[in-house]
């Protein structure tokens, strides 16, 4: 699926990011997938930079903004905070955009989220539980060209929306209850490129990913327990990235 290495010799692929130049760092080529299996202390990470095309990451993004309200590509999706969004017709995705109790205040989340999954599978996180909403063809497209690359089974997906770099998300793990020991997360990434930080608890090592166009990345192993991970922000970047983590809820 991603051919952007396929004219080096496969002693010479490496990944578009640095490893701590340590023990128990590596990154292997993995060919049958089109992407890196990376190992690091207490996790695991395949890395598939354009693991969906041009074409498909393309209408991904049109498909998750169309609507009956407004023009995607020129209306300013700020002016939609809060108890807005939900008047935006969309067609496909049921964006919406919570708030956490922080000291007493109502706060929103700098971003966009959906939760979508199996009619029976609740999501607790951050103090927010959330209900899913059926699958639709788009979003059962995308969960099942992963599942055939993983051989992972996914009931649920929580979609995050960030308008442009002001949008973020702080460091955290995916390690709930619901999630089992040792989760396969499945990200993937559509629309403006974001670095995707990871950090050991202990915070003596950090690993940056530019998360791209298309761009795969599965987190497995122990990792949930031992790393966090966050999407900082970032200024210049202008345009709009929508994140997909597939979960197996238990």
């Amino acid at each position: 699926m991603n051919d952007l290495f396929d004219d080096l010799d496969p002693l010479e692929k490496r990944p578009p990011f640095e490893l701590p130049d340590a023990q128990g760092y590596s990154a292997t080529w993995n060919e049958a997938l089109g992407g890196f299996d990376i190992c690091v202390p207490n996790g695991e990470l395949f890395y598939a930079e354009q693991f969906f095309n041009q074409k498909i990451s393309d209408r991904t993004v049109e498909y998750f903004l169309e609507n009956d309200t407004n023009d995607w590509q020129s209306v300013d999706w700020h002016d939609y905070v809060g108890e807005r969004l939900p008047k935006v017709k969309f067609k496909n995705i049921s964006w919406q955009h919570d708030k956490l109790n922080m000291f007493g205040k109502d706060v929103y989340l700098p971003r966009y989220s959906a939760w979508y999954g199996d009619s029976d599978k609740p999501y607790t996180y951050s103090g927010l539980t959330l209900q899913p909403k059926p699958w639709n063809k788009g979003l059962l497209y995308i969960k099942q060209h992963i599942e055939q690359a993983t051989n992972t089974y996914f009931n649920s997906v929580l979609l995050n929306w960030y308008r442009d770099g002001e949008d973020n998300i702080g460091w955290h793990t995916d390690a709930e209850t619901e999630l089992g020991k040792n989760p396969v997360i499945a990200s993937v990434n559509f629309g403006e490129t974001r670095d995707f930080f990871i950090r050991t608890n202990d915070k003596s090592q950090k690993i940056k990913i530019p998360l791209k166009h298309g761009t795969l990345l599965i987190m497995k192993g122990a990792l949930q327990h031992f790393w966090e991970h966050s999407v900082p922000k970032r200024k210049k970047v202008k345009g709009a990235r929508f994140n997909l983590t597939f979960r197996s809820i238990r």
